[in-house]
């Protein structure tokens, strides 16, 4: 098709080009003829060019496949969860690799009972995590929840229970340094049990039995504060059928035995008072009340005790050989009245001086008093002698 065309105005990158109907055109300078000005008249061919539609067709169609193959063939997958190991108080659960096709990640949460338990840290690099401090014999149910740019997926429940006290298969030991033999016997005691023995710290191990503090496997494990405890300790949890606590088994608790000569204390010297020994207290100026009443008792028991003596000698004489004469018979009536009146002279003496004593104890026993109590207390013994004064206590002794 030919069409004839008048140029109007010609600028540097656009000419305007007039149609017979008087239509203005827009056409690009840079494809007329060189040396066009105002009023030149142009033809132009105009055609349709059909391989080229189909060439252009094909690519872009080619384009498209390829856009669709790289970012929508594929989408995120659903994480797959299960349970790696469980022990009474612990979960260990993993997962696969996430997919994530050509999304973006956005998060990866970890569920329990339905309810949300917390993000999973680098969810790109970790695909295994510890549950601690749960329920023993209890049921619990996890899921995870993976959050993208292409979407929302969620993995399949994973029912797990935690063991009994008594089951000992959720025990995962990992060994450091141990004599052939101790290895050997903990092999095979870790076998009845129904345990496991891994190479390495892992994530499930739950104890890690050695003899010695040292090693890498030994640091690891106190890194991440898994139990280093002593071989006995499986010996007692298979002698009790049951799991033990780990504090009396560490292997850093020293064991009790005998002291050494270092540790037993000199014996004492002789004849020598120690040094250190503080000068003994002189006993006080004044006993208090119930201290000079035991003394008195005591005082006043040994003339009874002494009376009783006589009395025994006087029966005892006078119990004596009946091949006697009478006049010695008299001698010794007149012996024993005299005996009986010394007797009797000196335990009225001893009452005497048993009275004087518990006047003085008396005195001795009532308190310092002031001025004003003692006036009183003058004036109220005209009255009553054995009222004392107030605020006077003393304790009253039995003649």
């Amino acid at each position: 098709m030919l069409v004839s065309l008048t140029v109007g105005k010609v600028d540097a990158g656009v000419t305007v080009l007039l149609t017979p109907d008087k239509r203005l055109i827009e056409f690009p300078s840079i494809l007329l003829p060189p040396n066009i000005s105002s009023g030149s008249i142009v033809d132009i061919t105009v055609g349709r060019n059909v391989s080229k539609e189909a060439a252009a067709e094909d690519e872009f169609r080619s384009l498209q496949d390829r856009i669709f193959q790289s970012f929508g063939a594929s989408e995120p997958a659903a994480p797959v969860l299960r349970c790696r190991n469980a022990t009474q108080t612990s979960v260990v659960l993993e997962w696969d690799p996430i997919e994530l096709a050509t999304a973006d990640l956005m998060s990866l949460s970890l569920y329990r009972n339905g309810q949300k338990a917390g993000n999973i840290p680098r969810p790109l690099e970790m695909h295994s995590t510890k549950i601690s401090g749960l329920a023993v014999d209890t049921e619990y149910s996890f899921h995870l929840v993976l959050r993208t740019s292409a979407g929302t997926r969620a993995s399949e429940k994973v029912v797990v229970r935690t063991h009994k006290m008594t089951d000992l298969s959720g025990i995962t030991i990992t060994t450091g340094i141990l004599p052939a033999t101790t290895r050997e016997n903990l092999t095979r005691a870790v076998e009845r049990i129904g345990a496991k023995i891994v190479d390495g710290v892992r994530i499930d191990t739950t104890h890690f039995v050695t003899t010695e503090g040292r090693g890498t496997a030994w640091e690891k494990a106190v890194e991440n504060n898994i139990p280093v405890v002593r071989p006995e300790w499986v010996t007692a949890c298979e002698q009790n059928g049951r799991i033990l606590g780990v504090t009396k088994f560490y292997l850093d608790v020293m064991r009790p035995g005998p002291p050494s000569d270092d540790q037993l204390p000199p014996p004492p010297a002789k004849d020598v008072p120690p040094k250190d020994t503080p000068p003994r207290a002189s006993p006080p100026a004044h006993e208090s009340a119930p201290d000079k009443a035991q003394n008195s008792k005591a005082a006043a028991a040994a003339p009874v005790n002494g009376k009783k003596d006589h009395e025994s000698e006087a029966e005892a004489s006078k119990a004596g050989d009946d091949s006697n004469s009478p006049e010695d018979e008299d001698d010794e009536e007149e012996e024993g009245e005299s005996s009986e009146q010394k007797i009797k002279s000196g335990e009225h003496a001893e009452q005497k001086v048993r009275l004087e004593d518990v006047q003085e104890q008396k005195v001795a026993l009532r308190p310092v008093e002031p001025q004003s109590a003692l006036v009183e207390q003058v004036s109220d013994d005209d009255e009553d002698e054995s009222r004392p004064a107030d605020g006077a206590s003393f304790q009253e002794v039995e003649l």
